[in-house]
Order: C-alpha cells, then structure tokens, then sequence
C-alpha cells in the first residue's frame, strides 16, 4: 500500500510548495524509494491550457499530452521522472466528472452535493496513483488555505487523514516567517493565524516547513511548536537559497525526509544517494566560463511563462562548466533600426515559444540577424517557424510569405495550420500534444546532436510548415533534418552552413532534467561559448594567439 504526504500553504501564495514537494520527493527518491508527485489546482479551469501565461506562467506539457500546472516541470526535473494526465487535477476537472456522472444518472436520484460528492472525487483522485506501485505519493495542494476555492480539497485531506492509517498519511503545512526589520525580529504570528485556520477546517499538520530570510533559532521553533501542536523537531526551517537546486540538501540538513519517514513508519531505507546532484551543483556554483544569451519573447514580464526553457540553461550551463546570463529582449520592440544595438552584445540567440500576432515582426528581424551574423540561433515551437519565414523572405525572396496564423490571406503560406486542425472549434485540449516520433537525417547537426536517427519529443501546436514549399528550401539551403515517420510533418530545420542555426517544432525544454540535461541546450550553449570565445579573440589580438 502506498503512503500519502499532503503539502498545504499558508499566508501567501508564492511561498515555493513545489520545490519544497519536488525536494521532499528526490530525498526519498535517493533512499531507494518510488516516489511520485500530483498538483491539485482550486482553479475551474479544466486545465491551464486556455490560460494566458501573464495569468498562469508556462503551461507544462507531459509525455501523455496532458497540459498541466508548471509545478509539474519542477517535479520532473528534481526526479528525472514523467508525469501523466493523472498528476494533475484541477477543480474544473472534478466538476466536470461528477456533473458527466450526475447527467448520466450515475448517484440515482441522489441531491449532489460538495459533501460527498465532489470530495469523494478529489479524494478518489488522490489516491489513484497510489495503485500503480508507488511506495509514496506526495499531493501539492494550490492556493493558500482560507481560499474559498480551496475548501473542498482541505475537506477531502481531513477526510483522509480520518480514514487512512495514522502512518500512512502525512500533512506538511508550508508558511511565512517575516522578518520585520523595524524591530529586527521574526514574527510567528502569521504562521500560528494560518494553522488554527487550517485547523479549524479540521486538518492538523504534522510538520511545519518555514520560509524565512532569516536563521529559526531554537527558542522561536520551540514557540512554533507550542503553539502549532506539532513536535519541536518537526519545525522545519527554509531558508531563501541561491538555487532552487540547493533546497533538497538544504531539506536534508533540516532532516525532513527523516521525519517523514519516521512518521510514516518506513524502517527500510537507505543513505541518500545524491552524488550526481551535487556534482551538478559544484558545476553550477563554480562555472569556468560566462555566456550571455538572448530570449526573445512576448511574456518576458512574467518569468515563470518560460520555465522550462530558463531551467534548461541552467541544465546545459552546468554541463558545459560554464554561467549563462539570460537577457530578456521583447520581441515587440526589435526593428531593423536598432537590431544591432539589442542582440549585438549576445553570445546566442533564442526565439521562443508563444501564440499570436503581436511581436512578430520583432522575432522575424531577429533571426535575420542571427543568420546573417552568423550568431548561434535557436528556435522553439513559434521560433522555429519564425526562421523559415524568414528565410522565405530573404534568401528565397518570397516577400509576403508568412503564417496562415498570422495571414490567412499570404499567397506564400510557408507556415500552415495542419490538416488534423481545420475542423477543430474547440479551443482547450486540442493541439497536437504530447509525445510524437522524429526521425532524424544522419551527417546533420542534429544527429550529432542527439547521437540517433530516432528519437521522442513533446509538442504543443497547431501549425506545421508546410510541405509544398520543402523543396524550394532545401534547393535554397535550409535543411529539414528531422522529420515525423508517419505525417512527414517537418520537425527540425538547420543551416548547415551556419555555427549553429538550428529550429524545432517541438518543446525540446519540457524533458531537461537535472541529471539529463536536454542535448540541443547543451549544445546550443558549447556554441554559444564558442562564440564569446572568438569575440573575445576578435576584442583581445594577444588573447586570440595564445588559445591559437
């Protein structure tokens, strides 16, 4: 039988209940136990798909084509795990099920209810992972206890905790130390106000993790305790970390995967093993080279809209000893005019993903720039497409070519919607997603880059490049190295005459992890350096002779 953990947050959102979960998750992961983590999300939204990434971040794409919270990127990068539809609940999904059951007669007659219809179905979600050979699933609870939307999911845990065996259900409660600096002192008031609130609702929590930017010391744990009703060793301090990446060993000096198991019951394990995790940090902590990379987007006001992508620079920087600096550049504001002045100081260039319109423009002339100046290029998703029409344009002339997308009405439509997508009315759920086969060209940098003819990558999109323009490219230098075996849907383009020009149609960022960074960032990245390299030559003569 599985074992349960519950991770509650209070005081305010934002406090990082993914990464304390995902930390909690790869510490007993590395004791040699199977461990799996699951988001339930209190909005009605059935998931994150229709959401403007201004509102949500990124929507997370997993291997089953689920579209799901950006949590879940978190949980597979700490695990090096896949996540499936099932990690992921919203509030919209539960009602959606129970009213399909209701109007299908399902409860016969029966009034249906919050209590116990929707919390049966919450509940019988939380444990379906439980079934399939977990020894522990850690369930993230979204929103901040005392939301409204949240109730029926802290109903669901009280239920659980009722029902379930003492050591087979754990609750974490996340909270907020400040620290006033008025008075230099942390204040624990909040953090008592929020648990008597979760305890009112009837869950009491058996740990108490503390954000904090300042050391708990050992009277204020002893007052937490007190007056939580938890054990003083089960006050758990979470200390503002440079990395993400830190905070499972952070977790471990606090011994929280201890606790828990002790909690739990669970005698058979193991010491952690945890040394590719801390080589990856010696890397990241002391890198022997600097780069400074270009992300060209519409959302770049809002961080979490490209998660992934920022964590797989973080991936490849470590893999290749070397730091990269991200440097914003809104897309809505490139022109031709002052191109050189935004991305001439850049070492590579990365076009992102996105939807619609606006800041078209500004990636177009910012691909013409990379290609030109022979600046380590590469595209996402939208990014990708972005460098065929500009290649359209300017090395096949084509001058109004364009996406359907965009320009319905282009008489060169390089980009198109696909075929499978023209009926589609529908907006959430509908793309092509999820994992799909490519099939990759030999000799072309992209099977120097993954080392196979074939291989799996996740999508999100509905328009392709279109296929009956493929030979003018090809004649005119554009390579398609990757392609899907069974639609012919083009998947990779390249300049082989470029450093490294290089787009894709899928999300290449989705399956970086920790211990599997993903191979185009690590490469993009060695190009990247490369060119600084040479830059530098260029800037420094005496430089240039000695690495000669």
């Amino acid at each position: 039988m599985a074992k349960y953990i519950f991770v509650t947050g209070g005081v305010t959102s934002s406090l990082g209940k993914g990464i304390i979960a995902a930390s909690l998750g790869k510490l007993l992961q590395a004791r040699g136990l199977k461990v799996t983590i699951q988001k339930f999300d209190p909005y009605i939204n059935v998931d994150p798909g229709t959401l403007n990434p201004y509102e949500h971040g990124e929507c997370y794409v997993t291997e089953d084509g689920a579209e799901t919270d950006l949590d879940l990127g978190h949980y597979e990068r700490f695990l090096n795990i896949f996540t499936t539809q099932s990690n992921n609940v919203t509030t919209g999904r539960i009602y959606q099920t129970v009213i399909n059951k209701e109007r299908e007669g399902a409860y016969l007659g029966k009034t249906v209810q919050v209590v116990p219809h929707i919390t049966d179905e919450i509940k019988r979600r939380m444990l379906l992972l439980g079934q399939d050979g977990y020894d522990i699933v850690i369930t993230e609870i979204g929103g901040t206890v005392g939301d409204i939307e949240s109730l029926p999911f802290i109903e669901a845990v009280r239920q659980l905790q009722w029902e379930l065996p003492e050591e087979d259900c754990v609750v974490i409660h996340l909270t907020l130390i400040p620290y006033l600096r008025a008075a230099k002192e942390l204040k624990t008031k909040p953090t008592q106000h929020s648990v008597r609130m979760l305890s009112q609702e009837g869950v009491h929590p058996d740990i108490i993790v503390c954000r904090t930017e300042e050391p708990l010391g050992p009277e204020i744990r002893r007052k937490i305790a007190l007056f939580c009703n938890v054990k003083k060793e089960a006050v758990i301090e979470a200390a503002d970390a440079p990395t993400i990446y830190e905070v499972p060993l952070a977790m471990m000096r606090e011994k929280l995967d201890l606790i828990c198991l002790r909690k739990m019951n669970i005698t058979q394990y193991s010491e952690p093993e945890l040394g590719k995790w801390k080589e990856f940090l010696d890397k990241l902590k002391y890198p022997k080279s600097k780069v400074t990379i270009g992300l060209i987007g519409k959302y770049i006001e809002l961080q979490d809209a490209y998660k992934s992508i920022l964590e797989a620079f973080i991936h490849a920087g470590a893999m290749n000893e070397c730091k990269v600096n991200v440097v914003n550049v809104h897309s809505e504001f490139i022109t031709d005019e002052n191109v050189d002045e935004k991305l001439g100081h850049l070492d590579g260039l990365l076009v992102a993903p996105g939807f619609g319109h606006r800041g078209i423009e500004g990636k177009i002339t910012a691909v013409k720039y990379a290609r030109e100046r022979k600046l380590p290029f590469f595209g996402i998703c939208l990014g990708m497409q972005m460098s065929v029409i500009e290649f359209a344009r300017n090395v096949l002339h084509w001058k109004d070519a364009h996406s359907t997308e965009m320009d319905p009405s282009t008489a060169h439509a390089v980009i198109d919607l696909m075929e499978s997508q023209k009926e589609v009315t529908a907006k959430g759920g509908t793309m092509r997603l999820g994992a799909y086969a490519c099939q990759i060209k030999e000799g072309t940098l992209a099977h120097r880059i993954y080392g196979h003819t074939e291989i799996s990558e996740r999508h999100r999109h509905r328009w392709e490049f279109n296929n009956q323009y493929l030979e003018a490219f090809e004649k005119a230098g554009l390579v398609a190295s990757g392609k899907n075996p069974e639609s012919g849907l083009v998947e990779i383009v390249e300049l082989p005459d470029h450093p490294f020009f290089f787009g894709v149609q899928y999300h290449p960022e989705l399956k970086s992890t920790v211990e599997c960074p993903q191979p185009i960032f690590v490469h993009f990245i060695k190009a990247a350096k490369e060119n600084a390299e040479r830059r530098e030559g260029v800037r420094n003569p005496l430089l240039q002779s000695e690495m000669i």
